[in-house]
C-alpha cells in the first residue's frame, strides 16, 4: 500500500470540518443526486439527453437515431423521466420528449466540456 496519498500524521482541522458540516447537504438531496448520477452513467441515456438538448423528439425518432427498438427507447426514457431529466407531451398518438429544464442542458454542456479537456 502506497502511503504518499494519505496523511503522515493524524490531525483533524476541527474548524474546517465544522464549517463544511454546517453546509453539508441533507441525506434526501444527496440521494437524489446519487440517483441522477446513476441514471447519467449509461451512455445510451447520455446520447438521448444530448439529442433532446438539440430538439424535441418523439420516441420513434429517438429509436431510429439510436438504432434501438421503441420498447427499449421507452424504457430508457422512463428512467430519465423518473429522475426529472426529461418531460413528455402527447400530441394525438405521438409522444414527444424534451429536456425537463435548463439545468439538464447545463449538465450536458458541462459534461461535454469536461470530457473534451
Amino acid at each position: 500500500m502506497e502511503k504518499q496519498d494519505i496523511c503522515e500524521i493524524e490531525y483533524v482541522n476541527e474548524k474546517a470540518v465544522q464549517e463544511i458540516k454546517e453546509k453539508m447537504l441533507d441525506d434526501k438531496t444527496i440521494l437524489k443526486i446519487a440517483n441522477i448520477s446513476q441514471v447519467l452513467s449509461d451512455s445510451t441515456r447520455i446520447k438521448m439527453l444530448f439529442a433532446l438538448s438539440q430538439k424535441e423528439l418523439c420516441v420513434c425518432d429517438l429509436a431510429s437515431l439510436l438504432g434501438m427498438t421503441q420498447s427499449a427507447t421507452s424504457h430508457q426514457l422512463r428512467l430519465l423521466r423518473n429522475t426529472n431529466l426529461v418531460k413528455f407531451r402527447k400530441e394525438g398518438k405521438t409522444v414527444y420528449y424534451s429536456l425537463a429544464d435548463e439545468h439538464v442542458i447545463s449538465l450536458i454542456e458541462i459534461g461535454v466540456e469536461h470530457a473534451k479537456e
